[in-house]
């Protein structure tokens, strides 16, 4: 599960406080599913209260002259000003998380609503002691394979930062201004593919992974923009709201990838003589897409420190073995039906799933309790 105290971002404001009819400074904050504004002079938490209670985000004027951000929380109107690097980007990045968190809301909310206290729970009963000791089993390949994945980690940097020196020393060796050099040779054939690039852009268009909304920042740039990521078996695409093409980076083309948090990451391309070409996403849908990044260019992102404990939750034994607990508690259950029957062997399985339906008749909700614990 995402840590939900997890700080996505804050900044420097004024809140107004009701009760003393005054401004106090202080930082406001966001995390996954909640927003709080910290007061700088006590420490006080003044604000703390969840995105789905929001009702509307709006642009106002306090006093008709002061630029001012309120956020409708129920039937409390919270007043922010003086937002710090300003109240654009602040309000699209609350507005983005409190759009997506409205939308994730509904589906969670009807699956609690079918999950009910049934019958299962007396058989739950039975699976608790032997799931506790798979879960410490569990537990200990974990570490262990935590160990091995560093070593690759640190194999596969190594790796990533040879292959952006051979690029940059490729263009040291032929400098554009060589009048010998070999681009003069290679000029005539370059045309060929801006030729087939429309060719190329629809077949790109077939092979997309993955289309997440976005707030995008370029550099060190203070002004954010919402747009869209697309991710590609041949690269990665950023787009603005009207679809127009931001930037396109090829695979070949990113050098680095950094993990800010699970939410937020930067891809930056480098070059000799010139600014590096950067850009800083962020989005409540970046979850899932950074699996897929891993996998495409394992050699070349990094995860930071805010993001390492998003790798350990996606690795955990609870997450990447929980079906292999169930199929192991399944087995010792046959194991107490018939002894005599091995506990992984999947002839067991059956036979012991054929008995327990015949001693008692369990309905898919209570297939799908047990399952989930």
């Amino acid at each position: 599960l995402m840590n939900e105290d997890l700080r996505i971002h804050s900044w420097p404001c004024s809140y107004y406080l009701d009760t003393r009819k005054q401004w106090v400074s202080g930082r406001l904050s966001l995390t996954p599913v909640a927003i709080k504004f910290t007061a700088d002079k006590t420490g006080e938490l003044l604000v703390n209260f969840h995105l789905s209670s929001i009702s509307e985000i709006k642009k106002e004027s306090s006093n008709l002259i002061f630029s001012s951000l309120t956020i409708l929380e129920k039937n409390t109107k919270h007043w922010f000003s003086s937002l710090q690097p300003s109240r654009n980007v602040v309000f699209n990045i609350l507005e983005h998380f409190w759009r997506e968190q409205l939308l994730s809301s509904q589906g969670a909310g009807a699956e609690a609503a079918a999950l009910q206290s049934t019958k299962g729970k007396e058989l739950t009963g039975l699976l608790t002691g032997s799931q506790k000791r798979l879960e410490d089993t569990a537990k200990v390949l974990h570490y262990q394979g935590e160990q091995f994945d560093n070593i690759m980690r640190g194999l596969n940097k190594i790796e990533g930062d040879m292959d952006v020196a051979d690029r940059l020393l490729t263009e040291l060796e032929s400098p554009s201004w060589w009048p010998f050099s070999s681009k003069l040779w290679k000029a005539p054939l370059e045309t060929k593919p801006k030729e087939t690039a429309t060719v190329s852009d629809s077949k790109n268009q077939e092979g997309i992974i993955i289309r997440i909304p976005v707030i995008i920042t370029h550099r060190t740039d203070s002004n954010v923009k919402p747009g869209k990521l697309t991710l590609f078996a041949s690269g990665l695409e950023i787009s603005d709201c009207n679809s127009q093409v931001v930037h396109r980076f090829e695979s070949k083309d990113v050098d680095d990838i950094r993990v800010h948090t699970p939410y937020e990451i930067s891809v930056r391309q480098r070059f000799i003589g010139k600014p590096d070409t950067s850009y800083r996403l962020l989005s409540a849908k970046m979850p899932e897409a950074i699996p897929i990044l891993e996998m495409q260019f394992s050699k070349k992102i990094q995860f930071l420190e805010d993001a390492l404990g998003f790798v350990g939750a996606r690795k955990s034994p609870q997450v990447d073995l929980g079906t292999s607990i169930w199929q192991a508690a399944t087995g010792l259950l046959g194991g107490v039906v018939q002894p005599g029957s091995p506990a992984g062997g999947r002839e067991g399985m059956d036979n012991d799933q054929v008995q327990l339906q015949k001693q008692e008749k369990i309905s898919q909700e209570e297939a799908k309790e047990l399952k989930q614990v």
